[in-house]
């Protein structure tokens, strides 16, 4: 099937009523996969014309969520790349089980399986009781469903193996009821995880922390807001504090970069300046 002609003065005009009508601000993500992503909803919900997929946006509440959602990328799994986790457990995290509270951002979360990984790691360090977990997203239908903690239970032999991978050694079984066709996490995991909104573009920092992850989201931002971003977790992260990036993403050549000494062979980096 030929897919529907979406040029790019339409993309602008798009993107400029979605921060004049609702304040989201997508003006600095990579209008390629931008693009992409607006083309393939606008030919799945076969919208009659542009003009018409535009007007939906604008005043329907509903669309408006599900635009939200088709938009931005929701790709996650628990301890996902377990060699990273490996290096929280291992180096990063008995670094910070020294101090007296631990305030961990995970940002751009998706529908919460990170959160819940960085729970279980700090449990089996004894270190959730004094830590606290900042999980947001500019998604809030991706953060309902993070709040509930549940998740497929066909996905579990994967995350399984992904923990044991990571360095776990107990019964990944032991974190989750199984009902059905879902694994629902142990409510003591949640209970030090605070999940809400948060726009990278436009929002401020809110706390000072010790670990900042934020992996595989600024690959979807130009050049400029990557620096943005980049800075506004400098300015949200503590003295000798952690910041984690995804595979594909650096602090290279970034203003902040003097600050910094990265970890070998690793996407953290510590501030030590």
């Amino acid at each position: 099937m030929e897919l529907p002609v979406v040029n790019d003065e339409q993309v602008e005009l798009l993107l400029a009523d979605l921060l004049e009508q609702y304040g989201y601000d997508f003006t600095g993500y990579s209008r390629a996969s931008l693009k992409r992503r607006i083309i393939r909803l606008y030919s799945l919900d076969k919208a009659l014309s542009f003009a018409e997929f535009r007007y939906r946006v604008n005043n329907d509440q509903d669309y408006f969520k599900r635009f939200v959602e088709q938009i931005t990328v929701n790709v996650t799994e628990m301890f996902r790349d377990p060699v990273f986790f490996k290096t929280l457990r291992d180096t990063v995290l008995p670094k910070l089980g020294t101090y007296p509270f631990i305030r961990i951002w995970l940002a751009g979360c998706s529908t919460g399986e990170e959160a819940y990984s960085m729970s279980i790691l700090l449990k089996e360090l004894n270190l959730l009781q004094k830590s606290l977990i900042y999980a947001t997203d500019l998604n809030p239908t991706v953060l309902e469903k993070a709040a509930q903690g549940m998740f497929g239970l066909a996905q579990m032999k994967q995350y399984s193996e992904n923990y044991i991978l990571s360095g776990g050694t107990n019964d990944f079984s032991s974190y989750y009821t199984a009902s059905y066709s879902l694994a629902k996490f142990d409510e003591e995991l949640k209970r030090k995880i605070i999940f809400s909104t948060h726009n990278l573009v436009s929002d401020h920092s809110f706390n000072e922390f010790q670990l900042i992850l934020c992996r595989n989201v600024l690959i979807y931002f130009d050049r400029d807001l990557q620096n943005k971003v980049l800075q506004l977790f400098d300015d949200s992260l503590d003295d000798l504090g952690y910041m984690a990036l995804g595979t594909k993403e650096t602090i290279d050549f970034s203003p902040i970069t003097g600050k910094y000494k990265r970890l070998a062979n690793h996407k953290i980096w510590r501030k030590v300046s």
